[in-house]
């Protein structure tokens, strides 16, 4: 048996008791009930996740992967890989999207090698986290991404990642990408879990013609017939059809709910990990808060399918974890309500009246 089953049996659901508890408190804040509406809930689950009504946000940390992808010599991207060597690059230099997001949020950002095509060893000292699998996966419309021990392997690295980073003070979590090609994986992954359609799940991704976008659904639907996923097998739909960034995303998300952190989700590639994810062990839905309905192109309908709302709708589909950091403040801020506003008693305010 391998190490991520003994890990799934050790997940529990969150405690409904503490949910109960941290409601009663909202319900005595002084406020009509419920009129701070969905921070009020982000600010109760944050707690009951963590299991302790009187828990703070103390550390937010967004984990961002890079990994490349042999499918892209199929022409499903406007852009070539290297953009993503270039692109850890500017992670690095603090210049991307997900850097000045995070510096307004308070969050940390950890760039990982994960699958990057190119030796960046040398970018150790810039505060690259190298952990790669392999120099990006094989190309998925002529057989698997990878082996299934290579899957097992890069969710492990996310696991380890974010036990490192719990045991260093984080209780919040964010997942991000960057992986030119990635969106095609994604959409596979997508198609094989809830069913739909190639059509249905796939989209222009970076920006690509209605040619191209063609293509693009034919490589998905020749992907899934030349590797024959397993549906009821998620790491087998991970291997063949997978990601590296991917697959440290999914241990992330893991690993969050074994040590109970929320783990927020971001657009369309980070909600491939939370469907795979949830497909390994449904209590894990508990841990996830979906940040935001991504401008991508079959986003909505798995959030539709995962029978999720998120957070927000900013037409953002950039990746990176951008949406989810602008979640995780949204996270501490509901945080923020649950403990610093007064009750009615604490306020000396006649509870019944209007406030």
């Amino acid at each position: 048996m391998d190490w991520i089953s003994e890990v799934l049996r050790g997940i529990e659901p969150v405690s409904g008791e503490l949910l109960n508890k941290a409601q009663d408190r909202l319900d005595n804040l002084t406020k009509p009930r419920g009129s701070l509406g969905v921070l009020e809930e982000l600010g109760k689950r944050f707690v009951a996740i963590r299991g302790d009504l009187n828990e703070q946000v103390k550390g937010k940390v967004v984990f961002v992967f890079a990994g490349d992808h042999g499918v892209v010599e199929e022409g499903v991207s406007a852009f070539p890989k290297e953009v993503t060597q270039q692109m850890v690059l500017n992670f690095l230099r603090g210049g991307a999207g997900i850097n000045v997001i995070s510096r307004f949020a308070g969050a940390t950002v950890k760039v990982i090698d994960i699958g990057v095509d190119a030796d960046l060893s040398h970018l150790r000292e810039k505060g690259l986290i190298v952990r790669k699998i392999a120099r990006g996966t094989n190309n998925i419309a002529k057989g698997p991404a990878m082996s299934r021990q290579q899957a097992l392997e890069a969710v492990r690295v996310g696991f380890d990642l974010a036990k490192e980073a719990f045991e260093e003070g984080y209780n919040l979590f964010a997942v991000g990408e960057m992986g030119i090609g990635n969106t095609t994986p994604s959409s596979a992954i997508y198609a094989v879990l809830t069913g739909r359609s190639a059509e249905e799940v796939t989209g222009r991704g970076t920006g690509i013609d209605d040619e191209a976008l063609k293509r693009k659904i034919e490589v998905v639907k020749k992907a899934i017939e030349v590797n024959r996923p397993n549906p009821d097998d998620p790491i087998d739909v991970l291997a063949k059809l997978g990601g590296y960034e991917i697959a440290g995303m999914l241990g992330v998300i893991i690993a969050g709910a074994y040590f109970k952190v929320p783990v927020v989700v971001d657009g369309f590639i980070s909600t491939a990990s939370a469907l795979l994810a949830v497909k390994l062990k449904r209590e894990i839905m508990d841990y996830l808060i979906f940040a935001h309905k991504s401008e991508a192109f079959g986003h909505e309908t798995v959030l539709k399918f995962l029978g999720v709302r998120p957070l927000f709708d900013l037409k953002m589909r950039l990746g990176e974890g951008t949406g989810a950091v602008i979640g995780m403040w949204f996270v501490q801020l509901g945080e923020k309500i649950l403990h610093e506003m007064a009750t009615f008693d604490e306020a000396a305010v006649d509870k019944g009246r209007e406030v």
